[in-house]
């Protein structure tokens, strides 16, 4: 067995979880380290994804606020 065969993966399609890459590439989410992170797949994509927002927001207002120092 393979590393990517011990890994498990998410299918957005279908809200399966499987073990090793089972399906195409593009219903296809991880590789996650277990089944029940993969399970949560969306949550911690929404979750990366807001904390990517809150990121660039903070770059895109760098040069704003008080410049008083």
């Amino acid at each position: 067995m393979t590393m990517a065969d011990e890994q498990w993966y998410f299918d957005p399609s279908t809200g399966d979880v499987a073990q090793g890459k089972e399906g195409s590439w593009s219903n296809r989410m991880g590789p996650y380290d277990s089944e029940s992170a993969a399970r949560d797949a969306l949550k911690i994509a929404q979750a990366r994804n807001k904390q990517a927002d809150a990121e660039d927001e903070a770059d895109d207002n760098w040069g704003t606020g008080d410049q008083r120092n």
